[in-house]
């Protein structure tokens, strides 16, 4: 089936998605309604075919270059040119997707995964993209630094039996080790922010199909990472005779999995690939093998428009991420791109 695409519109400028600028919210507002009124484009409560694009982490700490955790893959301007895509697939397609879900990975700087939460033996903190298994922690090569019971409440040994009790699940649950990333998503900054030129399409979107944007924030849990939306690394659970659930969502989203598996199709996108991507990708799965395994054929993933985390020279989650989306594709999932989806499923 051939679908036609819409035109992108003019104001779209791909040399600026690299770029961070304000949104002209009010001149964005004229031009969508003048797009839907010229394309004759419906409010979404007209959709006969329910489409969800769920937008990872699209924020300029992983796509713009000189942020804090670029996703340059391979080629070193990854993540640009799938937001330059991801953007163009949401102009073309408007009157086909009926809601952007766009996540939001959100960050303090006190958290398990950022270089403060740990010292060594002389009181440094680790370098960015340390690994922290069990061993290491048993062995107490990497300590709960003492400052974080007054930041977080508890007291060290709760802190520092729970970093036992977090690294072992890591490793029991077939999770990567603990990485201590950059401090990055910081809420407030301006890497914590949607790329501009994504979010002037998703709110093109909002305005042109009358549909609300969801946005999603994720990882404020001080005692887990979060790479998936859906669930965290490690649940918020208490043991026994330590208070280690501190105030913050650490538990899994189950309104939001309601909410996606509500859909005819729910296309995926975003970064990265290997990690957040993956994770998020992996949560559904699990979800749906649980209630009906047979709604894993109306999830699409974009490959296009997801990179994976390459830092040249340390890291390369190439094949983990390649196992996955094969693991994932084998379970039913589409593999496709952002040019073929509706020429070739919808």
């Amino acid at each position: 089936m051939t679908t036609k695409c819409l035109a992108i519109p003019e104001f779209f400028d791909r040399d600026r998605v690299s770029q961070t600028y304000r949104v002209p919210y009010q001149a964005r507002a004229h031009d969508a309604k003048a797009w839907a009124r010229q394309h004759n484009i419906s409010p979404s409560t007209e959709d006969k075919q329910r489409i969800c694009l769920l937008a990872i982490d699209v924020q300029n700490t992983f796509c713009l270059p000189n942020f804090e955790l670029f996703v340059g893959g391979r080629s070193g301007t990854s993540a640009v040119d799938d937001t330059i895509r991801l953007c163009e697939f949401v102009y073309q397609h408007l009157n086909r997707i009926t809601e952007i879900v766009p996540t939001l990975d959100t960050h303090t700087a006190t958290q398990i995964f950022h270089p403060i939460f740990w010292v060594d033996s002389n009181g440094n903190p680790p370098e960015p993209m340390t690994l922290i298994e069990l061993n290491d922690v048993i062995e107490e090569k990497w300590r709960v630094n003492p400052a974080m019971a007054a930041s977080l409440q508890r007291s060290l040994e709760s802190l520092q039996e729970f970093a036992r009790h977090y690294t072992r699940s890591l490793s029991q649950n077939g999770k990567y080790p603990l990485t201590i990333w950059p401090y990055h998503s910081m809420l407030g900054g301006l890497g914590h922010a949607l790329v501009s030129a994504f979010e002037e399409a998703c709110f093109v979107h909002n305005i042109a199909r009358q549909h609300q944007t969801r946005f999603e924030l994720k990882g404020g849990h001080p005692l887990t990472e979060h790479y998936s939306v859906l669930r965290p690394e490690i649940l918020a659970e208490p043991l026994s005779g330590t208070r280690i659930d501190p105030a913050g969502n650490a538990q899994k989203n189950t309104a939001l999995i309601h909410h996606l598996l509500g859909f005819d199709a729910i296309l995926v996108a975003g970064q990265a690939k290997s990690h957040c991507v993956a994770w998020t990708i992996e949560d559904l799965l699990n979800e749906i093998e649980q209630r009906d395994p047979r709604l894993a054929q109306k999830v699409y993933l974009l490959e296009d428009c997801t990179s994976v985390v390459v830092v040249p020279g340390v890291v390369d989650f190439t094949e983990q991420a390649e196992a996955a989306y094969a693991r994932f594709a084998e379970a039913g999932m589409k593999r496709t791109c952002s040019t073929q989806i509706f020429e070739q499923y919808l």
